[in-house]
């Protein structure tokens, strides 16, 4: 995948790893869709990504909101715009315990998290099949791969990414459709502040660990370097990443591991 002159749909893109991700690309001279739902912070992206010289198109929508996530798909296509990639890193994490979480808040999670990133996949694909294929990349987490104290419903919702393009891709090898999975490990953005408790409000907190996380910026270059490989998985991080590996091999460690979180 040569970024170079392509069409790249990045949404997440006006904070946080979406947003390092999109100005990384813009200095490879593509042509970037980009957005979020802070039109004001998507228009100062999108002008440093012109500085950078890429043209970009801020396209606001609400990942929450099936109508806005249409909308935004419907203003792409009336600029003739057919993504060759899109590349999908808007989200919001938890911080809760099972026990106190009131089921309206998993809802909430798994609409933003698995829904809002499937609904503009399923819109995107007729068109990139049309094109003649495209790349399609989209955010899990390490805790995709396993469960995590606090993080139930936002472990479920990335977890479930991963069956549903798994699956987008088996189906669509012939079609030439390449899909991605970014899954980063402790990085040094606002995840945690923006995090929803039990209550559905914000965490409002910098956790220890995000806040000593690999710098958003050297977390771009990392997936940028995958995606430009079409690397099945991207695992980026530091020393958290063996996590991964621990619950894949020693399985009765990752318990005893998991077991031992500190309690917010």
């Amino acid at each position: 995948m040569e970024f170079s002159g392509k069409t790249i749909w990045v949404t997440g893109a006006t904070s946080g790893i979406g947003k390092e991700v999109a100005l990384a690309l813009s200095k490879e001279k593509c042509m970037l869709i980009l957005s979020g739902r802070n039109e004001a912070e998507l228009d100062n992206v999108a002008a440093m990504c012109h500085d950078n010289g890429s043209t970009a198109y801020p396209v606001p929508f609400d990942l929450g909101n099936t109508d806005s996530i249409e909308n935004a798909h419907h203003k792409v296509k009336e600029q003739g715009l057919v993504p060759d990639a899109l590349y999908q890193f808007g989200g919001i994490s938890q911080r809760a315990l099972v026990s106190e979480t009131p089921l309206h808040v998993d809802r909430k999670i798994f609409e933003i998290n698995y829904f809002g990133t499937i609904a503009l996949t399923k819109l995107i694909l007729p068109d990139m099949i049309a094109k003649g294929g495209g790349h399609l990349a989209a955010t899990s987490s390490i805790v995709g791969k396993f469960g995590f104290p606090y993080r139930s419903s936002y472990s479920a919702s990335k977890q479930a990414l991963h069956g549903f393009f798994e699956s987008l891709l088996a189906e669509n090898k012939p079609n030439n459709i390449r899909v991605s999975m970014i899954i980063p490990g402790f990085i040094n953005t606002n995840i945690s502040v923006n995090a929803v408790n039990s209550k559905g409000e914000a965490h409002g907190k910098l956790d220890e660990n995000q806040a000593g996380g690999m710098p958003a910026d050297q977390c771009a270059k990392v997936i940028c370097k995958g995606l430009r490989k079409e690397k099945k998985e991207i695992l980026v991080g530091n020393k958290e990443l063996i996590m991964v590996y621990i619950r894949r091999f020693i399985p009765r460690l990752y318990y005893y591991l998991a077991s031992r979180v500190k309690p917010m």
